[in-house]
């Protein structure tokens, strides 16, 4: 079964997709900026706290900078941005609780810039998405405002500045209506998605991928391993692969919760690994382990999840 959640992780580490990463840092109480010259922002982690006495320290006591132990996930930082070509955002209160009063903090976010077709509609009218080539996978969607220019014309100010609107209820409409078609409509209305900000002309923002129906995966858990094959005269083309853990529940049997709660855990190399093992042969093992991949997180149980194709020997060379 076609996994779409590991599939838009795990694409985000294909060299051939990948545009940009990008490491921002801000301090408490000041505004972060995230943009994409190109594609769309995907948050890989998003952290408050203090790992480093010299980060954000310019004025501040030492009391204030000495605990460099001191760190809490900021989930609002993916839920808001991603899916977006630029994400502005207030830090002040930001992260769910304080982890460690009397310390000064500093937000560190890690995002990627992935390519993905983006759709933009107004209050009213009707978002039109279609893929020339595969079948639509719809990334993120928010109905709501982000910014004050965006379907803003003849529009009276005041129901321009709430730029911190999101749907909660967005995405699932949206991939309800779109996914595995080549084509489809949504209507950008409060009676499908809630008013997320009454008072708001609000718009819905949708980004998405065509996804080639040829694709395949491959699920290796920790310490196992697992053989990729083609059809004879076609040969393996590695799409995006990922050594670690993206979510919770796969190859999760018997382990405990402990060794899954992490779940943004990226191995770097293993899209240049899984392709020189297995790019242009017709069937190739992999072995999902420490000792090839490095550990990128230690007591968490990892998998590899290669995504791969299979095509003719003419076309490897192009």
């Amino acid at each position: 079964m076609f996994d779409l959640d590991v599939f838009l992780l795990t694409l985000l580490l294909n060299s051939r997709l990948l545009i940009s990463a990008e490491t921002v840092i801000t301090c408490d109480g000041f505004v972060q900026h995230l943009s994409c010259d190109s594609g769309v922002i995907h948050v890989q982690s998003a952290t408050c706290g203090r790992t480093s006495s010299q980060i954000c320290s310019v004025g501040r006591p030492q009391s204030e900078t000495a605990n460099v132990q001191c760190s809490i996930d900021v989930p609002a930082v993916s839920k808001r941005c991603n899916g977006l070509r630029e994400c502005e955002l207030n830090t002040q209160g930001l992260a769910p609780q304080d982890p460690c009063y009397g310390t000064y903090k500093y937000y560190t976010t890690n995002y990627i810039c992935i390519p993905a077709e983006t759709s933009v509609t107004c209050h009213g009218g009707y978002s039109y998405l279609k893929c020339e080539n595969g079948k639509i996978q719809i990334n993120a969607a928010n109905y709501g405002r982000t910014d004050k220019i965006t379907c803003s014309e003849g529009r009276p100010s005041e129901r321009l500045q709430n730029t911190n609107c999101y749907s909660p209820n967005a995405l699932a409409p949206v991939s309800k209506s779109c996914n595995g078609l080549e084509s489809c409509e949504v209507f950008a209305t409060h009676t499908i998605f809630t008013d997320p900000c009454v008072g708001t002309y609000k718009y819905l923002a949708i980004s998405y991928f065509c996804v080639q129906p040829a694709v395949r995966s491959s699920v290796i858990c920790e310490l196992a391993n697992n053989t990729l094959i083609c059809d004879h005269g076609t040969v393996i083309r590695i799409h995006s692969a990922n050594y670690g853990r993206t979510d919770s529940s796969t190859c999760s049997t018997g382990r405990p919760a402990s060794q899954l709660a992490k779940t943004d855990c990226y191995a770097s190399n293993s899209q240049a690994i899984a392709t020189n093992v297995c790019e242009g042969k017709n069937r190739c093992s992999l072995v999902a382990s420490n000792g090839i991949f490095s550990d990128p997180c230690p007591n968490t149980f990892k998998y590899l999840y290669v995504l791969y194709s299979c095509i003719s020997n003419c076309k490897m060379l192009i």
